[in-house]
């Protein structure tokens, strides 16, 4: 659980799986991005996830000046990486910020590969 705000009254407290959720959710709705990807460490399988699984595309520490989100998506082929880039760290801190009102220190995005999209 992460502390958003305390009062004498009490605390607002919000879980970890609600910020990845929010950041996910974010990330997807910016273009050029395909999917995020999830790690499982311990056989070292990486999979494309669709919206059903944002969340496991989403890593949150907490730190001193708020958290850190780490995102590892995949960009389409052809798109430029770095606004793609840009344009999620963007949505993502905003969603957190502003709806949420989360504070968020950084917010890091890892780009586990490429997919050519298919015109249909």
């Amino acid at each position: 659980m992460y502390t958003i705000k305390t009062n004498d009254i009490g605390a607002v407290k919000v879980a970890i799986e609600v910020v990845q959720t929010i950041a996910g959710l974010a990330a997807l709705d910016c273009y050029g991005l395909v999917g995020m990807v999830a790690q499982d460490l311990q056989s070292g399988l990486i999979s494309v996830l669709g919206r059903e699984s944002v969340r496991k595309g989403v890593t949150v520490k907490t730190s001193e000046d708020g958290l850190e989100v780490d995102l590892h998506v995949i960009v389409g082929y052809g798109i430029k990486i770095k606004e793609v880039g840009n344009n999620v760290m963007q949505k993502v801190r905003y969603e957190l910020e502003k709806n949420a009102g989360i504070p968020v220190a950084a917010v890091n995005v890892n780009v586990r590969g490429v997919k050519v999209l298919t015109e249909k």
